[in-house]
C-alpha cells in the first residue's frame, strides 16, 4: 500500500481499514454461500431430468442427500459470517467510542456549538450497517455476474434476459439513490431541529408552567413537526415508488424467465428441469440487486451518519497524552489575547494584557456584555478561538495536557451544571473520592452541616438532593467542586450571585484560605462585597481591560474627581489603562 495514501486516509477511514481481514472472511463466507446456492438449481435440475425419467428412487435418494450436505454447508457459511460481523461490530465500537466521546466533548466546548449527542447515534447507525443484513447485499452483488454465466450455458436468450433485467435493476438503484439523497437528508435536518427545539423547552418547563407559555410554545412546536411530518411523507412515499417499481420488475423477471424457458422447452432447446433451474439462477442474480434497492435507505443513512462522524473526527483530533508536566504552581500571563466567537465580526476580547500570580486574588469586575466570562474561559484554555499568548507557568497552555491539569484547575460557571450521582461524587468532580478533600471542600463552602442533616448525607443522590437544595446550595456544592483538592488555579465566574450573607461570608473565608496556600485566585462579579478580600482588581469595559492594579489604588482612582480625563497619566505605575468613566 502506497504510505502517501494511507496518511491521507481520514481517521474513521483508517480506523475501518484496520478491519478489513474481518471484512476478507466475511466475503469468503459469503462467496462460498453463493457458489453453495446453486445446489438447489442443480438439484431441480437432476430430479426432472434425470430422476423423474429413470424413476430411480435409488439416484433420488443419493442426489438429495448430497443437496443436504452442501445446503447444510451454505447454512455453516452464513452463520459464519454473521458471527464474524457480530465481532467485528463490537470491536469496531471499542475502537471508536471512547474517542468519538472525546470528539463530541471537544464540539461541546464550543461557543455556540451544537451538542453532539447525536455523535453517538451516528456511531450507532453506522455499526449497524456495517455488520447488518445490509452489507450483505455488497457482498452478493459480485456473484451476480457468476449466476448470469451459468444462464449463458444453459442458453443465450436466458443469459441476456438475465443481464437486462439486472441493469434495469441497477438503473433503478441509481435512480433511487439520486432521487432520495436529498430528501433523506432534509428530513434528517428537520428531525434533528425538532428533537432539539423540544428538550431546549423541556429543560426550561418550570419557567414555561408559571407564565403560561405553554400554548405559545405548543403552537410553534405543531408548526416545527406538521413541517417534519410533510418532509416525512415527501420522502416516504418516495421510496415507496421506488420499493413498488422493483417489486414489479422482480415479477416480470421471474415471469418472462419462465416464459422464455417454456419456449424454448416447446422448440426442443432446453429441457424442462433446465427451464425451472434457470427460473431459480435469475431470481438469485437479481436477488442482490433487489436487496441492494431495498436497504438503500439504510446506505444513505449510514453514509451520512460516516460524513458527520468523519468531519466531527477530523474538526476535533485527539489529545497528545505525552502533554503532561509537573504540577503546576498557577502563574498566568496573557500577552496580547483576541478572542472570537463564530458569526460575530467583532471580537469579544481585543489586545488584554493581564498577569496573575500566586497568593492573590484577583476580582474582575465591568458591565454586562464586556468579555469578564470569556476572559475566564480563556484563562484556563477552554475558549476554542484565540490569538496571542496564554502562559501558565511560562508555558503555553495548549502544551498541558487537560486531562492531567485538570485537577489543578478549579472553575466554577455562572451556569451551574451537577451530575447524576452522589453529593460526594459531584464534590470529588466524578473521579475516585477521597473523604476527607471531600469534606474539607465541603466545610470551606459552609455546607457541611446541611449535607449531614441529609438521611444519606454526603451519600444522597442529586436526583434527590437536587429537590431539596436551594439554588444558594447548590451553588455552593459547585464551589467545593472547584475547591476540591485545592487546586493551583481558581477562576470563580459570579460565585456570590445567589448566595445569603452567610454564605458570602463563607465564601470570602474560603477566597482566604486559598490564598494563604499560595493559589492563584480569579473572581468575576457583580457585587462589591468580594472586594473585601481582593489583592488587585481588573475593569473592563467594550472587550478591553478598562484599569487594573492593586485594589485600593483602582478604587481610589475611581473615586477621584477627574478620572474621567482622558489624557490622565497614573501616578502610580502599577495602575494601567485608560481612564474614561466605567459605565455602571
Amino acid at each position: 500500500m502506497n504510505p502517501n495514501n494511507h496518511a491521507g486516509r481520514s481517521e474513521l477511514r483508517r480506523t475501518l481499514a484496520a478491519f478489513r481481514r474481518e471484512f476478507l472472511w466475511v466475503g469468503f463466507f459469503s462467496g462460498v454461500a453463493n457458489l453453495l446456492m446453486l445446489a438447489p438449481a442443480l438439484y431441480m435440475l437432476q430430479v426432472y431430468d434425470r430422476v423423474l425419467v429413470s424413476r430411480s428412487e435409488l439416484t433420488l435418494l443419493a442426489v438429495s442427500i448430497l443437496t443436504l450436505f452442501l445446503l447444510a454447508l451454505m447454512a455453516l457459511a452464513e452463520w459464519l459470517r454473521s458471527r464474524v460481523l457480530v465481532k467485528t461490530g463490537l470491536r469496531i465500537d471499542d475502537r471508536l467510542s471512547n474517542r468519538i466521546f472525546q470528539a463530541a466533548f471537544d464540539a461541546s466546548l464550543r461557543p455556540n456549538g451544537a451538542r453532539q449527542g447525536r455523535a453517538f447515534a451516528d456511531l450507532t447507525e453506522l455499526r449497524q450497517f456495517l455488520t447488518g443484513n445490509g452489507i450483505f447485499a455488497f457482498f452478493d452483488v459480485p456473484w451476480a455476474p457468476i449466476y448470469a454465466a451459468v444462464l449463458f450455458l444453459m442458453h443465450p436468450l436466458l443469459g441476456w434476459l438475465a443481464v437486462v433485467f439486472a441493469l434495469v435493476q441497477g438503473a433503478l438503484a441509481w435512480w433511487g439513490h439520486r432521487r432520495a439523497l436529498g430528501p433523506t437528508e432534509a428530513l434528517q435536518q428537520r428531525q434533528a431541529d425538532e428533537a432539539r427545539f423540544v428538550q431546549a423547552k423541556l429543560r426550561n418547563a418550570e419557567v414555561i408552567e408559571s407564565m403560561g407559555m405553554l400554548e405559545g410554545l405548543k403552537r410553534r412546536w405543531a408548526q416545527r413537526h406538521a413541517d417534519v411530518m410533510a418532509q416525512h411523507a415527501r420522502t416516504h412515499a418516495q421510496q415507496h415508488r421506488i420499493t413498488a417499481l422493483s417489486k414489479f420488475l422482480r415479477y416480470c423477471q421471474q415471469s418472462f424467465m419462465l416464459g422464455a424457458g417454456a419456449l424454448l422447452v416447446i422448440d426442443g432447446e432446453l429441457t424442462p428441469g433446465a427451464m425451472i433451474a434457470a427460473n431459480v439462477l435469475a431470481g438469485r442474480a437479481l436477488a442482490p440487486i433487489d436487496l441492494l434497492v431495498g436497504t438503500w435507505r439504510a446506505f444513505l443513512s449510514a453514509r451520512q451518519a460516516f460524513l458527520r462522524l468523519q468531519a466531527l473526527l477530523a474538526q476535533h483530533p485527539p489529545r497528545d497524552p505525552a502533554l503532561r508536566r509537573t504540577a503546576p504552581q498557577g502563574h498566568i500571563r496573557l500577552v496580547g489575547v483576541v478572542a472570537r466567537a463564530p458569526g460575530r465580526a467583532e471580537p469579544i476580547l481585543r489586545g488584554i494584557d493581564l498577569e496573575l500570580v500566586p497568593g492573590t486574588v484577583t476580582v474582575i469586575m465591568g458591565p454586562s456584555g464586556s468579555g469578564k466570562s470569556t476572559l475566564a474561559r480563556v484563562i484556563i484554555g477552554i475558549w476554542p478561538d484565540v490569538e496571542g499568548e496564554v502562559l501558565l507557568d511560562e508555558r503555553p497552555l495548549a502544551d498541558w495536557s487537560r486531562d492531567a491539569l485538570g485537577p489543578h484547575i478549579g472553575y466554577l460557571p455562572q451556569d451551574i451544571e451537577l451530575f447524576d450521582g452522589t453529593i460526594a461524587q459531584n464534590i470529588a468532580r466524578m473521579g475516585a473520592e477521597d473523604s476527607a478533600l471531600v469534606i474539607q471542600a465541603a466545610q470551606t463552602t459552609g455546607l457541611h452541616a446541611t449535607i449531614l442533616r441529609f438521611p444519606k448525607g454526603y451519600d444522597t443522590p442529586m436526583g434527590e438532593a437536587g429537590q431539596l437544595l436551594s439554588g444558594g446550595q447548590r451553588q455552593r456544592v459547585a464551589l467545593a467542586r472547584a475547591l476540591y483538592g485545592s487546586p493551583a488555579l481558581v477562576v470563580l465566574d459570579e460565585p456570590n450571585a445567589n448566595l445569603d450573607d452567610a454564605g458570602e461570608a463563607a465564601l470570602q473565608q474560603a477566597l482566604q484560605a486559598l490564598k494563604a496556600e499560595g493559589r492563584t485566585v480569579v473572581v468575576i462579579s457583580h457585587r462589591p462585597g468580594v472586594l473585601a478580600v481582593a489583592d488587585r482588581v481588573v475593569l473592563m469595559r467594550d472587550g478591553r481591560i478598562w484599569a487594573q492594579g492593586p485594589r485600593d489604588d483602582v478604587l481610589r482612582r475611581l473615586q477621584a474627581p477627574h478620572a474621567a480625563t482622558p489624557a490622565a497619566t497614573p501616578a502610580d505605575p502599577t495602575v494601567s489603562g485608560p481612564h474614561q468613566p466605567l459605565p455602571a
